[in-house]
């Protein structure tokens, strides 16, 4: 059977950008348009709104000055309005080859708005079609508020069809402006259109108020839709639009009658680039290019893919350029662990495995997430605690710093079943933890060894909650020797590194 091809059309330089705090340069905009036509094969890319600002004609000029010499200039599309000639104005010294104009697609916004009737506006947008074709300048019409339309004006909305489809245009664009339309009625109203007018190109413009964009998608394409509308990462005003990645993966996954040319495998390269370009984070959870999408983080999971893969879906990483990830954590086990230690081309004996898994699970009681690259930390922190015998434990410590004063340390000491507590002031907040175990020491004749050299390290790749490696070299009768100590809080790994040195040299 032969597939319906459906043109996706990208509009995240132009509705895109109307997500708060968002503004695109024009070299920024050069890059992202590139990149959807070239790299990701979008059909056609909407880049800006006519008449905007200064630097929103630049960015457009720049863009058509390389469409051009690449014969993209008919994939290229700008929003303009019907005033009197000056938004074709603004295209013909952009080099714009394709108008997106915007009408009214309701009655409420036409009779409040423009306090216009039917025949009015309707006149007026002949005028700009016309107007548009005797400069070269192809038209596509937005329905502006389409979807209430529908709903309460359907005969304007019809009215306007009948008059809208014998013009010389490409493409109707039908925008739930609002983003109100659940999905029974996207099929609904798309299905009686295009069986009224069947050789007219329809594209659908999803908003995701409520969270349905993807949704109404999937009814648009039911009732036979020839276009749709995306953005990177689903950026809009208010909630955004349908979310390309997502609006992708459905249609190849569920639609096999369905022809899109989007390449899958450069999503999440270009996703990741607009979250850059633009401040605006990709939350963790977010389908297709969130970062915890492909994360199996219970343990259960992650043994039922080492047996016969039974959580894997169709969403398999590597369609996106990604990877499966084992999240280390309280809740992951085992499997989660050998399954990065595989990645790491580690192995561990069982008892040795099954004490790592319980540092992890301690560990993750403190921090939400262990990552793979903290492991060989873990690892060697749990094997070299394994090397002596804790004779001296230290119990508690109260640590304090506060502006305009030295910090503090109250410390209390287990040695041989004795508890000792003793209080200090240092310069920083492990030198008062030293100060005060000097004290104790000498309460007991005992001799501290002399630090020598402190490093902190963290896995590469780490963010500033990470887990945190603190190794000190010590010297103890002329015999240097070193001790490690792992957390997420860089002071609290050096106490452990010094509670251990205390008992190698409680062992000797």
């Amino acid at each position: 059977m032969e597939k319906r091809k459906i043109e996706i059309m990208d509009t995240t330089l132009r509705d895109g950008e109307q997500t708060s705090g968002v503004s695109f340069s024009a070299a920024e905009k050069l890059t992202i348009a590139q990149l959807l036509l070239e790299e990701l094969n979008i059909d056609r890319i909407e880049i800006a709104s006519a008449r905007v600002s200064e630097g929103e004609f630049q960015g457009v000029k720049g863009i058509m000055t390389w469409a051009n010499e690449k014969n993209y200039s008919n994939r290229i599309e700008v929003l303009t309005f019907v005033d009197g000639g000056l938004s074709i104005d603004w295209m013909k010294k952009t080099g714009a080859k394709v108008q997106n104009l915007l009408t009214k697609g309701s009655l409420n916004h036409l009779t409040h708005q423009l306090k216009k009737t039917p025949t009015q506006h309707f006149t007026e947008i002949a005028q700009a079609i016309t107007l548009a074709q005797q400069n070269n300048i192809e038209t596509n019409v937005y329905l502006e508020d389409w979807s209430n339309g529908m709903r309460n004006s359907p005969e304007y909305v019809f009215e306007y069809l009948d008059f809208l489809t014998k013009q010389p245009i490409k493409r109707v664009l039908l925008p739930d402006t609002l983003g109100v339309l659940i999905p029974s009625e996207t099929f609904e109203f798309i299905s009686k259109i295009i069986a009224r007018y069947p050789n007219t190109h329809f594209d659908f413009h999803a908003h995701n108020d409520y969270d349905l964009s993807i949704a109404n998608v999937m009814e648009a394409v039911k009732a036979g839709i020839q276009g749709l509308h995306v953005t990177v990462n689903g950026m809009g005003e208010r909630a955004g639009n349908a979310p390309l990645e997502s609006t992708v993966a459905v249609i190849n996954d569920f639609f096999p009658q369905i022809e899109i040319g989007v390449k899958e495998s450069s999503l999440y390269s270009v996703s990741k680039l607009v979250e850059t370009f633009t401040g605006y984070r990709i939350p963790a959870n977010k389908p297709i290019v969130g970062d915890n999408v492909f994360t199996q983080t219970a343990g259960i999971h992650a043994d039922g893919d080492n047996k016969n893969n039974l959580y894997f879906n169709n969403l398999l990483p590597e369609r996106f350029g990604r990877k499966r990830k084992y999240a280390l954590g309280k809740t992951s086990g085992k499997a989660n662990i050998e399954k990065n230690l595989q990645e790491l081309g580690l192995q561990l004996n069982p008892e040795d495995l099954k004490l790592v898994t319980q540092r992890i699970i301690e560990l993750g009681d403190k921090k939400e997430t262990v990552t793979k690259e903290d492991l060989p930390y873990i690892i060697s922190d749990v094997l070299d605690s394994q090397t002596y015998q804790e004779k001296i434990i230290v119990e508690s410590y109260i640590l304090s710093h506060a502006k305009g004063m030295r910090p503090s340390t109250t410390l209390s000491l287990k040695i041989d079943g004795e508890i000792i507590e003793e209080h200090a002031q240092g310069d920083g907040q492990f030198d008062a933890f030293m100060n005060a175990l000097a004290k104790i020491y000498k309460s007991k004749n005992l001799e501290l060894p002399k630090l020598i050299d402190y490093a902190v390290r963290i896995p590469p790749g780490s963010s500033s909650d990470a887990l945190c490696e603190t190794i000190i070299t010590w010297t103890n009768n002329e015999k240097e020797f070193k001790t490690r100590g792992l957390d997420s809080d860089q002071t609290v790994a050096a106490i452990i590194a010094t509670q251990k040195m205390l008992n190698v040299v409680a062992a000797q």
